[in-house]
């Protein structure tokens, strides 16, 4: 979703006495403050300074495309710094200037118009134009348009010719007040696009990001706010009770007995199950077929821990005969630990099966759930221990981690290092250290009240359209799709194309894909991960990036949203 910034609630009316440090956030208008400051930047450039309406008491004009105008605005606090709209429905307002107007235009083209392009005079340095037509872009690619029309000032002329508008007919308007009508092609503004997109003049733009990564993900307006109220203590009764809450939340959403939070990453969480790991007599067996699967390997071994390995190529399912003979295998062994979703290549291991194998055998099951809770159903009934982490599926900031269990835990007979003993944090009413109120109280936000069904469909939707439309447009998916997360789409390029260098791309266009860790570097794999919170159209706006980018495209992927999630798709099991 496109970052935006916290306005300052200064009335609109007033003038700010800090404007050159208001960071200029760039946005679709919704709000009817951004309405009423639309209509007077109008009145002041369209009657005022542009004498093209006549003046009136009221100080604002409102255009006569209104009702089906998209404004893209830029905001410095509460004051209007820019604005233009944006309109696909024919007629066009050039249609009433210039008689036939496709005669003038390449046919077969998805056109919109581009009206209204208004700057405030404090606000005349260039940045503004340049975050105007950024989301202009952004624009396009969502809605599939291929060019768009504007009749610009002749005092523009050379601004506009530079990011690659083509005049064509005759001048439109009356005597001294007159506009060129033009074309833009999506050919010509992409590299004019990336000039600015790669700017980086000025600390004050906020350029908006859709976030696709496996985290930090992006979060909701209401989980930022929660983040941002003042520390309560971690020792406070209100506190204790609100984290007990959570606990609640958390066990009902996972049908797990107990859990604890911890202040730290996952990979606390899983060192945690190490730690407990260690205190057993028996050795066990750690499945692999990716690169948390050998980090499991990683934390077992750092504890001294006796297992067998059982390891596929990444991208491969597990054969479940394989490790029920490892399970057969005397000595017995005495636990197994294995990821869910295998986050390197999205594979989603099939916990069920193993879940009965494992009581079949009276091993216990460890899970490393971190990418598949929140995104997909998670029974953890019957599992040893597993973990969580705050800052993926569960869509908040990254800071908690957690361990579920389902048994009653005792006192330790070999003293664990204090941080990783859960036991300690049991019997301290999960708050053995200090916890941090500000992630709990933003994880509470990100989990109140949340129909997970519905989001596990809503996660299947998407997921069933946008992996064949990969497919389609050439791409080759690690994970079979039966066997694939609904949150976890790993590309695996070819040899001709650079996965850094195409994130890099794409992260100059606004999206972040992960590219950068170490294992995906070495494999040329891109990543397009769906655990935060996004705008579904967002989606066809990056397909019509990759097409771009990788293919040299010019055509788009069609982007009826009604279209893209009509199936009502069903969650997985």
């Amino acid at each position: 979703m496109p970052r935006t910034a916290t306005v300052n609630p200064k009335p609109a009316h007033q003038p700010s006495n800090t404007m050159e440090r208001s960071p200029l956030v760039f946005k679709i208008a919704t709000e009817d403050w951004e309405f009423d400051l639309v209509h007077q930047l109008n009145y002041r450039t369209f009657v005022e300074e542009i004498p093209q309406h006549p003046a009136s008491q009221t100080k604002r004009l409102v255009d006569k495309f209104h009702a089906e105008n998209k404004y893209i605005i830029c905001l410095s606090g509460r004051r209007l710094a820019g604005m233009l709209a944006l309109r696909g429905k024919r007629p066009f307002s050039l249609d009433q200037k210039v008689a036939n107007l496709d005669s003038y235009l390449p046919p077969g083209r998805s056109l919109c118009e581009i009206r209204l392009l208004s700057v405030d005079k404090k606000f005349r340095t260039g940045q503004v134009f340049q975050g105007l037509m950024t989301q202009v872009w952004q624009q396009f690619m969502e809605n599939s348009y291929d060019m768009g029309v504007i009749s610009g000032t002749t005092r523009q002329a050379k601004l506009y010719h530079h990011l690659g508008f083509i005049p064509f007919g005759p001048l439109v308007g009356a005597e001294g007040v007159q506009f060129q009508p033009m074309y833009l092609s999506i050919e010509s503004f992409e590299a004019g696009v990336r000039d600015f997109l790669s700017s980086r003049s000025g600390r004050s733009l906020q350029r908006p990001m859709v976030n696709f990564l496996p985290g930090p993900v992006t979060v909701s307006r209401q989980v930022r706010r929660a983040f941002e109220q003042i520390a309560e203590s971690h020792r406070s009764d209100a506190f204790l009770a609100d984290l007990e809450a959570m606990k609640q939340t958390l066990c009902e959403l996972t049908c797990a007995r107990h859990v604890e939070i911890l202040l730290g990453s996952g990979t606390l969480a899983n060192d945690v199950i190490a730690a407990q790991l260690s205190l057993e007599a028996k050795p066990g067996v750690i499945l692999a077929n990716g690169e948390f699967g050998e980090r499991l390997v990683d934390h077992a071994r750092r504890f001294g821990l006796g297992f067998d390995l059982v390891q596929c190529p990444w991208g491969t399912a597990f054969d479940l005969a394989a490790v029920e003979r490892k399970l057969g295998r005397r000595p017995r062994p005495g636990w197994l630990w294995m990821a869910h979703c295998e986050t390197s290549t999205g594979m989603l291991n099939n916990l069920a099966a193993l879940k009965a194998l494992c009581a079949k055998k009276e091993v216990k099951l460890c899970v490393d759930a971190i990418s598949s809770i929140g995104t997909t159903p998670v029974n953890l009934e019957g599992v040893y221990l597993a973990s969580c982490a705050s800052g993926k599926g569960l869509r908040s900031f990254p800071g908690l981690s957690m361990v579920f269990y389902n048994h009653e835990l005792e006192r330790a007979a070999k003293p664990l290092p204090r941080y990783l003993d859960l036991e300690l944090y049991a019997r301290c009413q999960g708050v053995a250290f200090t916890q941090s109120s500000n992630l709990v109280y933003a994880l509470q936000a990100a989990t109140r009240r949340v129909d997970w069904p519905q989001r596990f469909v809503e996660l299947a939707e998407v997921s069933l359209w946008l992996r064949p439309k990969l497919r389609e447009m050439g791409f080759n998916l690690i994970t079979p799709d039966e066997e694939a997360s609904l949150a976890v789409l790993t590309i695996a390029l070819p040899v001709d194309m650079d996965s850094v260098k195409i994130g890099r791309q794409l992260h100059e266009a606004g999206f972040l894909l992960s590219c950068n860790s170490d294992y995906l570097r070495r494999r040329n794999w891109l990543q397009i991960c769906l655990m935060g919170e996004f705008a579904r159209e967002k989606l066809v706006s990056l397909l019509n990036h990759l097409n771009r980018v990788c293919f040299r495209r010019a055509q788009p992927v069609p982007s009826a949203v009604a279209e893209v999630f009509s199936s009502s798709g069903a969650a997985r099991k």
